[in-house]
Parts: C-alpha cells; sequence; structure tokens
C-alpha cells in the first residue's frame, strides 16, 4: 500500500501542502506575537468578532460553491469542461458574497444606530470579506486541480502580507481596529492581484463547454452544505461571541489570541493532510480506482489520529514556554485554557476525515445530520460552561461537541466499510449499463 502511494503524485503534493501551511503558520504566529504588543486585548478582541463575520460570509455564503467546484472537478475530462465548472463556481460564489456584503453592512448599520458604534467598521468588514472570497476561490479551485505550489504560493504571500501591513498601520496611526482591518485587506489584495495574473498566464484559455449543467450540478452538491457551513462556523467561532455577551471584549480577546496559537498548530497540520490526500482520494475514486482510494483514506485518518495525539501531548509539555515565545504578556492568563482548546481541534480534524466519504458519494445531506448533532451540542456545552466557569468553561467546552460530532460522523461515514460500499455501487451500475444500453 505505502509503496503504491510513494510512487503517485502524493509527495509532490505533501511537500508544497506542508510549505504553504508552515510558512503561513510561522508568519501568523510571528505577526501575532508583534499585534498583541501594540493592541489591547479589548481591540484584539473586536477584531477578532469582526473577522468572525467575515469566516461566517465565506463558509456560509461562498464556501459551499467552492467545495462543490473542488469535488467536480476530478470528474472534468476536458478543460473546456474545467472552464465551465469555474465560471459557474465564480458566479454562484460573485452573487452569494454580494449578498453577504449586503447583509453584513446593513447589519453593522442597524447595530451601529441602536448601539452608537463605527460603521465604518462594518464597512470595512465587508470589503475585508469580498477579498477573503476571491483569496479562497483561487486557492481552492487550484487545489482541486492539484496545483499544490500555486495554492501554497498564494496562501504564503497572504498570510505574510496581512499581518505584515496590519502592524504597519497600527505603528504609524494607533492601535485602532480600523487599522487593522485596513491592513488585512491591503494585503489580500495585492496578494490576490499578483496570483491571478501568474494563474491566467500559466493557463491555457479554452472556451466553456457547455455538454453538462454544471450551474445545476453545483446548486446541488451545495445546498445541504450550506447549513452545514453554518454549523461549524457555530461550532469554530461561536464561543467568542457568547463569551463577548457574557462576559468582555478583553475576555474574547485573550480567548482568540490563544485559541488562534493553538489552532494554528492543530489545524495547519491537519489542512497538510487535507490537501494531500482529499484531491486524490476524490480523484482515486471518481476514476473507480477504489482500493486505492479507501487505502489513502485510511492513511489519512491514521496520520490525522497520530499528529493529534502527538500535538497534545508535546503542548502538555509546553504550553507555557510557547505563550512567552507567542503572545505578549498581558495575554498570558488564558495559558491553562490550550489543553482543553488542543484536544477539541485534534478531534475536530479527526471528524473531518472520517466523514470523507460522504463527501466522495455526494451525500452532502447525511453529512448535514453529523453537523447538526455538533451543532446542537456546540449550542447546549457553550453557554452552559461559560456562564458557569468563565473562560475554562468556554475552552472545555470544544472537545465535548467536537467529540461529539466525530462520533456521529464516523457512525453515518463508516469510512471502516468504503472499500465494500464502493464496490457493490459499482457491480450495480454495471449491471444496469446492458438495460440502458439496450433501451
Amino acid at each position: 500500500m505505502f509503496a503504491a502511494l510513494k510512487q503517485s503524485k502524493l509527495f509532490g503534493d505533501a511537500f508544497w501542502a506542508l510549505f504553504g501551511q508552515a510558512a503561513s503558520a510561522l508568519a501568523l504566529l510571528v505577526g501575532t506575537r508583534l499585534l498583541t504588543e501594540l493592541v489591547s486585548p479589548a481591540v484584539y478582541g473586536q477584531v477578532a468578532l469582526l473577522n468572525g463575520f467575515v469566516a461566517l460570509g465565506v463558509a456560509v455564503f461562498s464556501y459551499p460553491f467552492i467545495c462543490a467546484g473542488m469535488r467536480m472537478v476530478t470528474e472534468c475530462e476536458t478543460a473546456g469542461q474545467r472552464s465551465g465548472l469555474h465560471a459557474a463556481v465564480a458566479g454562484l460564489t460573485l452573487q452569494a458574497t454580494m449578498l453577504a456584503i449586503g447583509l453584513l453592512v446593513l447589519g453593522g448599520f442597524a447595530y451601529g444606530y441602536f448601539a452608537d458604534a463605527s460603521n465604518v467598521l462594518f464597512l470595512l468588514t465587508g470589503v475585508l470579506l469580498a477579498m477573503t472570497v476571491q483569496r479562497e476561490l483561487g486557492i481552492q479551485l487550484a487545489i482541486g486541480e492539484r496545483k499544490q505550489r500555486l495554492a501554497s504560493l498564494w496562501q504564503t504571500s497572504d498570510s505574510v502580507l496581512r499581518p505584515a501591513l496590519a502592524i504597519a498601520l497600527v505603528w504609524w496611526w494607533g492601535g485602532n481596529p480600523e487599522w487593522v482591518l485596513l491592513g488585512y485587506i491591503l494585503a489580500s489584495l495585492l496578494s490576490n492581484l499578483i496570483w491571478i495574473v501568474v494563474k491566467r498566464r500559466n493557463t491555457v484559455r479554452t472556451s466553456a463547454t457547455a455538454s453538462r449543467s454544471f450551474r445545476r450540478e453545483v446548486w446541488v452538491y451545495a445546498l445541504p452544505l450550506i447549513p452545514m457551513e453554518l454549523i461549524f462556523w457555530i461550532n469554530g467561532l461561536g464561543d467568542r461571541y457568547v463569551i463577548g455577551y457574557l462576559l468582555t471584549a478583553a475576555d474574547v480577546g485573550l480567548y482568540a489570541a490563544t485559541y488562534l496559537i493553538v489552532n494554528e498548530a492543530f489545524n495547519r497540520s491537519a489542512m497538510v493532510l487535507l490537501r494531500t490526500f482529499q484531491p486524490a482520494y476524490f480523484q482515486a475514486f471518481s476514476a473507480q480506482q477504489l482500493q486505492k482510494a479507501f487505502s489513502i483514506l485510511w492513511v489519512w485518518i491514521t496520520s490525522v489520529a497520530a499528529l493529534g495525539a502527538l500535538g497534545l501531548l508535546l503542548l502538555l509539555l509546553t504550553k507555557d514556554w510557547v505563550a512567552s515565545l507567542v503572545l505578549a504578556k498581558s495575554y498570558h492568563a488564558a495559558v491553562d485554557l490550550m489543553p482543553a482548546m488542543a484536544l477539541g481541534c485534534a478531534l475536530h480534524a479527526l471528524g473531518t476525515a472520517l466523514a470523507q466519504p460522504l463527501l466522495a458519494y455526494k451525500h452532502t445531506k447525511t453529512l448535514l445530520k453529523g453537523r447538526l448533532c455538533g451543532a446542537v451540542a456546540a449550542a447546549i456545552t457553550i453557554p452552559v460552561l461559560v456562564s458557569q466557569y468563565g473562560l475554562p468553561g468556554a475552552a472545555w467546552a470544544n472537545p465535548v461537541y467536537f467529540g461529539i460530532e466525530a462520533v456521529v460522523l464516523a457512525i453515518l461515514a463508516k469510512p471502516w466499510q468504503a472499500d465494500r460500499r464502493a464496490k457493490s455501487e459499482t457491480i450495480q451500475t454495471l449491471r444496469q449499463q446492458p438495460l440502458a444500453a439496450d433501451a
């Protein structure tokens, strides 16, 4: 099994995925350390909450269509089909993003009217949302086509420029959230322009094909993902808003900065594996190389579990050193939250890997059920634990609801049966083909 994988393109994909995640993580960690030295926890908390709205817009209004494009690009046999798919994904993403920006700005103005808050922050957040969607569309479609070098360099440049320009503006003009958001906007604008030009120069232009109804196929695949991504956002970022409501913006800043450090370590390693194995898994599955797909899936699951356990052990031993290295001293009060956050991140990554057969079979409605269970668990545990235990309660809620979600996803996806299910469905398809031909 390992010999076959070694001969494939996986090792090249793994190198560029690792490079992109490592370079991005390093840039983000250094940027976080410098930024926390320049802004207070309250300001950092404001930026974190506004970035949460950006993440919500990307997740609910854009990423379902991008995810559909990643899955379906492996089925495109010609350059014309790929162009048609890209056009359909880009069009739907643009429409949904404009709706998201409109809702965000209107909601921000309403909040500013009643709470006497600055409308400029929400305008900047809307522009940042547009820049982030453009970045994700380019990166994720490149990953789907297994152009890992382009995706990694694009991601790395954005990750380096965002903190660099934000820190520069804060240094010159003061520690206000407006300057941080403007720095992020300028960074993504510059990075997107550079890599869009590079991508177009290296792409052979072909006319889009009309042989498939890509727009409809994308909609069918993406529709169940829209509520699922909302659930995913609630599980990943909803705790910050509960903390902001029940506690203070400064508590949000402490929690968000600490969670960012832990999540970077675990999420980046999980993303290396995701970007390495998911395109190869989908490609093998679409080509009916069922045993190869099954082998890739289980190497992936085993790697996620092993990295999660190793990362948790290392963090338990080095959490004080990590906090002193990457966070300003005023943020060290939340260092004891790290182990609980790490366990939650590890369980979340494991659940994502276990659920991959559902995406391969395009059973997104079933996947939605698993995510919904995690959301219900989060909606119950986060407010209860935060109200009772404060920030430690918010941290320990992570492994509770992510653990429940992982168990449910495993039961629904049954990754241990993926090989046999694929074979049975293939046999059934072959049996039906002569009937279709006779008709």
